[in-house]
């Protein structure tokens, strides 16, 4: 069901969506309920032909279509909603690692601006109840939350089977899970340095996998479309870390992923980058009091002379030309301008406040 649902419905919603994109809402045979059984549908059997007779069904249809009855298979409810000034206004995103710190930042930034988003995590209940906030502020747009473990490709598969039913298939797929182990080679267990491996490296791949496929989908339907897969690096993907090689490790690991998707998947308009962010010194990564980096680098004795947590940031901080660490909004108008722009894909784009500088 999962492959029929993400090959069917993600054309569909390009089918339709030739002036504007549309959203639609997929209900399985026998889920509709009864208000919107009432809505007249184009119908069509469930074939091997299914695209192609709803492809010239909806080109003479001569009216606007609100629902898509496919016999055997399911329902599309379309939604057009009246289009604002948002940047990414009426585009569907997935930001994995999207409940807390940097990702909850984008989520609402990409809420703000028109998107629908889901919100990928593993924290159930954290997840649910930021959805549930943004969601009461009765915008047009809407927030989905996939408990998802992105280094499992069943859970990835998932993740994009939700999106797609909810949404009709996707814009932007923002890869922001990742976790941080730090430690010396004396430090550091195997077990420890494989974990961080699966989750800030291979499961790069996994997410960049499974959302292509929707995103070839959707190009092969309406082939002027532009869509994103942005991964949210670190400035530790353009430089060596001491005793964070693990981190360090996977995020040049992913830039080496991003160049290569890149190459392969421009031809379908699907482009490729990376943020490479510098430390949010704000966000529960660094300053969560139990296991924040900044008690992990003060523990490994990462700074020399520190005593406490407050001597490590100060520390952190001077390295900045900017003099403050990273902030969402410093990241959103890096993924503002790889969305918008057309003519670039493969790209590690520092947002560092000088700390880093290319050569």
């Amino acid at each position: 069901m999962q492959n029929q649902i993400n090959k069917i419905i993600p054309a569909v919603r390009m089918m339709l969506s030739a002036d504007s994109l549309k959203t639609v809402k997929f209900f399985a045979e026998g889920e509709l309920y009864e208000p919107v059984k009432s809505i007249e549908s184009l119908v069509v059997d469930n074939s091997d032909h299914v695209l192609t007779e709803l492809s010239e069904k909806i080109k003479s249809a001569g009216k606007k279509i609100e629902a898509i009855t496919i016999k055997g298979f399911g329902t599309l409810l379309v939604a057009d909603y009246p289009k604002g000034n948002g940047r990414v206004e009426q585009r569907i995103a997935i930001v994995t690692g999207g409940a807390q710190g940097f990702g909850a930042g984008i989520v609402e930034h990409l809420m703000q601006n028109g998107a629908n988003v889901v919100v990928a995590d593993l924290n159930a209940e954290k997840g649910q109840e930021f959805v549930d906030e943004l969601n009461a502020t009765k915008r047009n747009n809407k927030a989905l939350f996939v408990k998802t473990n992105v280094a499992d490709a069943a859970s990835v598969e998932n993740l994009i089977a939700e999106t797609v039913k909810e949404f009709g298939g996707l814009d932007l797929f923002i890869s922001n899970a990742g976790i941080l182990r730090a430690g010396s080679l004396d430090e550091m267990t195997p077990e420890t340095f494989e974990l961080m491996t699966k989750v800030n490296y291979s499961a790069y791949f996994i997410c960049a996998k499974y959302a292509s496929k929707v995103l070839k989908v959707q190009n092969q339907w309406k082939p002027d479309h532009f869509t994103d897969i942005i991964q949210i690096n670190s400035k530790s993907g353009l430089k060596g870390s001491n005793k964070n090689f693990a981190y360090a490790g996977g995020k040049f690991g992913g830039i080496g992923l991003t160049q290569s998707f890149a190459l392969e998947l421009m031809p379908y308009r699907i482009k490729v980058n990376s943020v490479c962010p510098g430390n949010f010194f704000d966000g529960p990564l660094w300053a969560d009091p139990e296991t924040g980096l900044f008690v992990q680098y003060l523990r490994a004795g990462k700074v020399p002379g520190a005593k406490t947590i407050d001597d490590v940031k100060r520390f952190y901080e001077a390295q900045v030309p900017a003099g403050r660490g990273c902030t969402p909004l410093d990241v959103m108008r890096a993924v503002y301008y790889i969305i918008e722009q057309e003519y670039e894909t493969g790209q590690a784009v520092p947002v560092t406040g000088g700390q880093n500088m290319l050569n």
